[in-house]
Formats: structure tokens, sequence, C-alpha cells
């Protein structure tokens, strides 16, 4: 069989992250964000409970009780429900920014406590949602080796706090370990990234064709570390945060000092729907 060239890598990852958006639970499932209340949030397919289902499913399943720093769920006579594969009536539930979270399922419906700062809520998948089927392809720039750098990280003596805009309106903050440096056109630039447990950089930036051709706030990149230990900077492999396929994500955004002023003509473009 053939070696794959550049391209035909390019080409096939770009596939691999159309399909993935349309698996089972992932972002194209989701059909719900509910924030939670102090006290007793309803569960149920009726319209008037906290956190509704589809009306495929009972009208009243039981409660979530959050109670200002966690999150239980109690169902009602004669109702249970799958929490990690195991059926319960009742459990204290682990939020999804643990290292175990508590994921609930019904039928084909999925729930999760999200945490973002101090808000809790109930994260949502419905797996029958049409949109897994018929959301438009995922769009691309040509793949362009001029966009293919190479850099260097450079870690801070210290993780340091930078704020970053949410999708809310609001800034977090979020700890950076470092910066990538490189150059284009001649002229250095560098962008604050978080160093994965796999090694690997997260980094999330802004540039003009968010203007017009691609995500209005920004796209998001994982930077790989070659075997020799170098660094490359490839913008073909640049893609949207989930916010551009939902309006049930809690995306964060590309902080100020992450802007670029060049126009990045590559990686994955936008179109508004």
């Amino acid at each position: 069989m053939a070696q794959m060239n550049y391209k035909e890598i390019a080409s096939e990852w770009r596939k691999e992250r159309n399909e993935s958006i349309r698996k089972e639970n992932g972002w194209l499932a989701l059909s719900g964000l509910f924030w939670l209340k102090l006290g007793n949030n309803k569960l149920g397919s009726d319209p008037k409970n906290e956190i509704q289902l589809p009306e495929r499913l009972p009208s009243d399943v039981g409660y979530f009780e959050f109670n200002g720093k966690s999150v239980s769920l109690r169902t009602n006579a004669g109702q249970t429900v799958n929490v990690n594969d195991q059926p319960v009536d009742f459990a204290l539930l682990q939020p999804d920014t643990s290292d175990t979270p508590s994921f609930i399922t019904l039928d084909d419906i999925r729930l999760v406590v999200i945490q973002r700062g101090n808000k809790l809520g109930i994260r949502m998948w419905d797996n029958q949602r049409e949109e897994r089927r018929s959301f438009p392809a995922r769009t691309w720039f040509e793949v362009d080796e001029n966009f293919r750098l190479p850099a260097h990280y450079t870690a801070y003596d210290h993780p340091r706090m930078t704020f970053f805009p949410d999708l809310t309106g609001e800034k977090s903050e979020f700890p950076v370990d470092g910066y990538i440096a490189f150059e284009f056109n001649a002229k250095p630039y560098k962008l604050d990234v978080t160093r994965e447990d796999d090694g690997s950089f997260f980094l999330r930036f802004w540039d003009p064709t968010s203007e017009t051709e691609t995500y209005p706030t920004g796209r998001y990149l994982v930077v790989e570390v070659n075997t020799d230990g170098n660094l490359t900077l490839d913008f073909n492999y640049a893609y949207n945060p989930p916010c551009a396929f939902t309006n049930f994500a809690t995306c964060v955004f590309a902080p100020e000092q992450n802007r670029l002023d060049f126009k990045v003509i590559a990686g994955e473009t936008y179109l508004k729907r």
C-alpha cells in the first residue's frame, strides 16, 4: 500500500473531524443545557420541569438537588436511571471537571453535571437528534504548506493566569504553561499555550479571517511534538470550537495576546447558518 503524502494525511484527518461530531454523544447530539438553581430541579418531559427531557420520555422522572456546592439525583418511586452503567434511584454526582464524571443515561439520552466557574448545570445529549445526519459537512481552506511553520516552545517559570472570554460574554481565568514562538513573513510571533497530558500543546487563536471567512471568535489548534523534539505549528489543522456546531456548548475563546495580525488562510472555515 502506497504511503500517504502530506495533503492526503491532512484530508483524512479532516474527514475524521467531520465524522466525529456526528457520533453518538457527540457535539451534534447535544440538545440541552440547564443551569441549576438552589434546591430541587425537576427532571422529566413535562414542560414545567427545570430539566426538560424529550416528549418520548416520562413526564416526571425525579429531581436534581443543588446545595450550592454539590449535586445529587433522586428518582421518583418506580423510576430508575443508570449512572455510569449502574441502575440507581439516588446518586451523588461528580461533574465533568472531575476524573470520574457521573454520566446518567435514560434510553438514548445522556446527562452530566457540568461545572463552569461557580455555576453548575446539566448538559443533555439526545442521540435521536436529526442534526447528527442533516448538519452540513465541515468546510476547509485548501491545504497550504506555507502555513506549516517551525516553532519553539518556552515554558513560563510558573503557569500564568490569563483571562479567556467565553460564550456568555464573561471572562474566565485559566492557567497557561508557556508560549510557542514562530515567524511568518519574516516577522516574529508568539502564542500562549497549555501543555496537555500527552505532551502536545493546545492553543486558541484569532486572526483577521474571522471577520469574514472563519469562526468569529477564533479557532483551536493542537500542536504536536515531532519525533526529533521540535515543534511544527501547522495551521492546516486549525479547527472551529464546538460552538460552531451547537448552541449548547460552553466555549472558551482566544485571549487578547493570541490575536494575530495576518490572515491564516488555512484550516477550517465557517459558513453562518
